[in-house]
């Protein structure tokens, strides 16, 4: 018996593994109870060929949106464990407020399942170096640490920074939220040799206007990105927006 597993016993007896959402004991780290998990929404297809917004009844493999067929999104879809909702906000809330960073390697676990075929990059959305201060990390990148360690797709949290602070989103309309992200993102020196007509996952934690997400890809493909695909923990969707 290797000697340390009486003691990884007893840490268990002492901290037993609780549920991401409620706090509950539960049968293994991250994992769900029963109670928060059937609150849980998980998206996959059916969805629009373009964004990826999930459908209600299969539309057909090419099916696009009404807002995509609008305005064309930069980015080439999005991708989101869950809906946002109680148990999914209060997951994001524990990473990113509590630090609760263990409720990374929860939800980089629930992405997996939707990682792209031929994914050859992980890119977390960059916070500004004021909000890293004053906060002590970044949430995508340590979701995409995760990420990174079951896929085997490397992660680079340096490759895309965040040079401008950018207020709140919330409340700000399309027009608003456009301008506020405006030139907040610029690419590392060096940057496009590892872009390079690759296929590049951006990694965040909650989906809600698109803004950030179409700032992001902008940059990333003008840099000599082929795709950008979108991955995230939550995605907020039409008929659950937030105000």
């Amino acid at each position: 018996m290797h000697a340390l597993a009486p003691l990884a016993r007893l840490a268990d007896l002492a901290l037993p593994p609780r549920c991401p959402g409620c706090g509950e004991i539960v049968a293994a780290d991250h994992r769900f109870c029963a109670a928060c998990w059937g609150k849980l929404r998980f998206l996959g297809p059916p969805w629009c060929a373009k964004c990826h917004a999930p459908f209600d009844y299969d539309r057909g493999g090419d099916a696009v949106c009404g807002r995509c067929m609008d305005a064309p999104p930069a980015h080439d879809g999005v991708r989101a464990a869950v809906a946002y909702g109680e148990i999914a906000r209060s997951v994001a809330l524990k990473l990113k407020y509590s630090g609760r960073t263990a409720c990374a390697e929860t939800m980089a676990r629930a992405m997996g399942r939707l990682m792209p075929e031929g994914a050859e990059l992980l890119v977390p959305v960059p916070l500004h170096r004021w909000r890293i201060w004053s906060r002590g990390f970044n949430q995508a990148a340590l979701i995409a640490h995760g990420l990174s360690k079951a896929s085997g797709v490397p992660a680079d949290a340096e490759l895309l920074r965040r040079v401008k602070a950018t207020p709140v989103l919330r409340g700000l309309g399309p027009r608003g939220r456009a301008k506020a992200v405006a030139g907040a993102f610029s690419l590392a020196p060096g940057a496009k040799d590892r872009l390079r007509d690759r296929t590049i996952v951006l990694v965040d934690d909650v989906y809600t206007s698109g803004a950030t997400g179409e700032a992001c890809a902008r940059v990333l493909k003008r840099g000599g990105a082929a795709r950008v695909i979108l991955l995230c923990w939550a995605r907020v969707l039409e008929d659950d927006a937030l105000d």
